[in-house]
């Protein structure tokens, strides 16, 4: 499990390397690795964490759609 500092702003690339180990380790889609992240680590909450890291989150999840999207070509 990664460590959370509930003081800070989790940033895109802490989420990159969150749900790419998500999609691995569980063998998930992304739609299927954000549910989990969804439900997991917000606990159903996306401000949980506040704002800002919502939105690296959500930053994280357009990054890994793109590298996917490169991949497939």
């Amino acid at each position: 499990m990664m460590t959370v500092n509930h003081a800070s702003v989790l940033t895109k690339e802490y989420f990159v390397s969150y749900l790419t180990l998500i999609m691995k380790s569980r063998e998930y889609t992304l739609p299927q690795a954000e549910s989990f992240a969804y439900d997991f680590f917000f606990k159903g909450d996306k401000v949980r964490y506040g704002d800002s890291t919502w939105s690296q989150f959500e930053k994280a999840i357009k990054e890994i759609e793109k590298i996917l999207c490169e991949n497939e070509v």
